[in-house]
């Protein structure tokens, strides 16, 4: 059963609110800003728009599942929903790269790669949507700081304010920055070895289911 908002099945209706979020961004927020950066400042603005949202739905969802997950499990109505949200704004943001740094080859496959995973988790498997969820929160945690800093960045030698936001770089220590990195890759490391380990465990079952 296809989901829907007002009537409109999700997907459209979560592209058109990121395009329109990409628009306003474009032409009313950004409209002074150089040629250059005026792109990238709207696909930070999208990207702030998606990040936290899916972080906060995806963590509510993983929370609260009802049965004890596996990655045979079957995706319900709110983590299809979350797929379909996060999908809508990739499209977009692949459509962004497309038009604006067709040679960024790097963030083109990352989001090709993304939408392959998550379009065939919704609309062909229809299983495996809460390791996805996981994965996507470990992702997303973080995008509103990064995305803040980057449109601080893209403004700091024009505004005194912007500038602000740089000012701590230097009172970090390198231990700090280096632990943290240490603990961030700890983390994604530890959530691949978990999705995989998920893998082994469906496949597993399967062959037994064909055993008996």
């Amino acid at each position: 059963m296809e989901n829907s908002i007002l009537g409109i099945p999700t997907l459209p209706a979560f592209f058109s609110i990121f395009l329109l979020i990409y628009l306003f961004a474009y032409f009313v927020v950004f409209r002074n800003w150089g040629p250059k950066h005026r792109p990238e400042a709207s696909s930070c603005l999208i990207s702030l728009a998606h990040g936290p949202t899916a972080a906060i739905m995806s963590i509510y969802s993983i929370l609260h599942s009802r049965k004890a997950p596996t990655f045979a499990s079957p995706n319900d109505t709110l983590q299809n929903t979350i797929l379909e949200f996060s999908i809508a704004y990739f499209f977009l943001d692949l459509l962004h790269y497309l038009l604006f740094f067709p040679s960024d080859v790097l963030f083109i496959l990352h989001h090709l790669a993304t939408l392959y995973v998550f379009t065939t988790c919704r609309y062909v498997v229809h299983h495996g949507a809460y390791a996805i969820l996981v994965l996507l929160f470990l992702a997303e945690i973080t995008s509103g700081c990064q995305n803040v800093w980057t449109l601080a960045s893209y403004r700091r030698a024009d505004s005194p304010a912007a500038a602000k936001f740089g000012a701590a770089e230097p009172k970090i220590p390198r231990w700090a920055w280096v632990s943290w990195m240490v603990v961030i890759l700890i983390a994604i490391g530890l959530s691949i070895l978990w999705v995989l380990n998920l893998w082994i465990d469906w496949h597993r079952n399967k062959v037994q289911k064909k055993e008996r």
